[in-house]
């Protein structure tokens, strides 16, 4: 682990911290190690998210009524 790691205490669920217990076994990966890895990924799922709604910022916004209009014109409701 690096030096410039950072301890927290994280309450898992018992269910769940069996399966990270198991996956840590399967992969020789440590469970800090597992949840840094799960943690990054979110947070770059959050990024790609954030930049999508930064992408389409001036689009038109549409009523929620429109937007079933539409649908139904559209044959996918």
């Amino acid at each position: 682990m690096p030096t410039s790691a950072k301890r927290a205490t994280v309450y898992f669920d018992p269910v769940i911290h069996k399966a990270l217990k198991l996956k840590s076994i399967e992969t020789s990966k440590s469970i800090s190690e597992l949840v840094n890895q799960a943690v990054r990924e979110a947070l770059a799922e959050d990024a790609e998210d954030l930049l999508a709604f930064d992408e389409r910022a001036d689009e038109p916004l549409i009523s929620y009524d429109e937007m079933v209009k539409r649908l139904k014109k559209d044959g996918r409701i």
